[in-house]
């Protein structure tokens, strides 16, 4: 079978091809390094020549309101229109739980506009809901920063692997489509404030982290229900103490 995945260099996206050339499929790896773009169209038509699954892991690279909208809803245009024209079988898009809790965010914003294009394309689809990697929490934590302490919300989280998210999206990409939502999430559930405290300790970072119920998240006020999963969620099999003792880019 032939899968392209779109954003197929980045850290989910190289560990999903791995996944899935070892299963002895044909898997193409397209992101603008590769001369594929999905913002502009270039090289799509000829990498999803003979596609029948295609896994969309492309980000923006801007978080700013307008730049992260356009940079999805183009995007997810062009790639819709060059599925169909390819006959793809089954579009599948990684996005983030919460998603529709989260409003307040322009990135949300974007990632709930980016799921509605899927949804009215008339192509089969799944798409996943994630929890955040646990490869970000550094940037969580940089983005509380305030006055040499770090301000992050109490509400709960429960961060999930890189390697457990490409697990999860390789058996998605060989499964039949469920046009709807599949969640997934890690092993263990904290307070996002607790959690980055004990990130920042094992690195021997001397940051204090206060927990503020007014800290926003990208943008967005956060409750305890907002960043987890009461769907039944995949679980991942890797928690924060061996993700953290394995991990190179911690």
């Amino acid at each position: 079978m032939k899968i392209v995945i779109i954003g197929g260099t980045g850290l989910i996206g190289s560990k999903t091809v791995t996944r899935l050339a070892a299963k002895g499929h044909e898997v193409v790896a397209a992101s603008p390094n590769t001369g594929v773009n999905t913002l502009t169209g270039e090289g799509l038509a000829e990498a999803l020549k003979g596609a029948q699954v295609v896994i969309d892991l492309a980000n923006s690279p801007s978080f700013e309101d307008k730049a992260v909208l356009d940079f999805f809803e183009t995007s997810g245009r062009n790639l819709i229109a060059a599925e169909k024209a390819a006959g793809v079988g089954h579009h599948i898009a990684l996005s983030v739980v919460g998603t529709e809790r989260l409003q307040d965010s322009g990135y949300f914003r974007a990632k709930l506009a980016q799921e509605k294009l899927i949804k009215a394309s008339g192509i089969p689809f799944t798409i996943v809901h994630s929890t955040q990697f646990m490869e970000f929490l550094g940037s969580i934590a940089q983005s509380g920063a305030v006055d040499g302490s770090v301000h992050l919300s109490p509400a709960f989280v429960q961060p999930i692997a890189s390697d457990d998210v490409a697990d999860a999206m390789a058996e998605v990409a060989l499964a039949a489509p469920v046009n709807g939502t599949v969640e997934i999430a890690g092993p263990e559930r904290s307070r996002l404030s607790d959690l980055v405290a004990r990130y920042l300790k094992a690195k021997g970072d001397s940051r204090t982290v206060v927990a503020d119920r007014e800290a926003r998240y990208f943008g967005a006020r956060l409750d305890d229900g907002s960043l987890v999963s009461d769907a039944n969620p995949r679980l991942g099999r890797i928690g924060f103490e061996e993700w953290f003792a394995s991990n190179p880019r911690k």
